[in-house]
């Protein structure tokens, strides 16, 4: 499992450093063409469609390199089986959130199947919201995992360290 973890950490960091490169040269060209009057009518399109796998990649990132805003004034004043139990809590509320997201993700795909873009007609609106249940589904492996690391730093009384040694709970 660990394997298939770093492989999939790899390809969203290969991904969103792509798509996000395209992108800004999309962005960048279009503006530019249009400073001549040659208008690239679907590079907005194609932005759009990066930029949402972009973000859900992206997303998928923060939460597995601890990365997500959080203020821990209070909460560090707890006894560390509290932390346990809040940082437990929110783990669960985030996969919650996130199973009703793929749910709603896969719908709203399948709503969307007959919709295209305006620049490029033959490609599917679809392929842009399935980043939604897509990277959702990364997510709540994510959070998933996450859980059980914090369950397993409960019961022995550790502390939760990210990547770079610093105390999470």
């Amino acid at each position: 499992m660990k394997q298939i973890n770093a492989f999939i950490y790899k390809m969203e960091i290969f991904i969103s450093k792509t798509f996000l490169a395209i992108i800004t040269a999309l962005v960048f060209g279009a503006a530019m063409a249009r400073t001549f009057r040659m208008p690239i009518v679907w590079a907005v399109d194609v932005a759009t469609f990066l930029f949402a796998w972009c973000v859900f990649f992206g997303a998928d990132l923060a939460i597995k390199n601890d990365k997500l805003m959080s203020i821990d004034l209070f909460t560090k004043k707890l006894p560390l089986k509290a932390q346990h139990i809040l940082k437990l809590f929110n783990l669960f509320i985030m996969a919650l959130f996130l199973l009703f997201l793929i749910g709603f993700g896969v719908w709203l795909s399948y709503t969307t199947r007959f919709r295209t873009f305006h620049g490029i007609p033959e490609f599917s609106y679809t392929w842009v919201t399935i980043s939604v249940p897509i990277g959702s589904a990364l997510m709540l492996l994510t959070v998933v995992e996450k859980f059980i690391t914090q369950i397993k730093a409960m019961r022995t009384g550790n502390v939760v360290l990210n990547g770079s040694g610093k105390e999470l709970i």
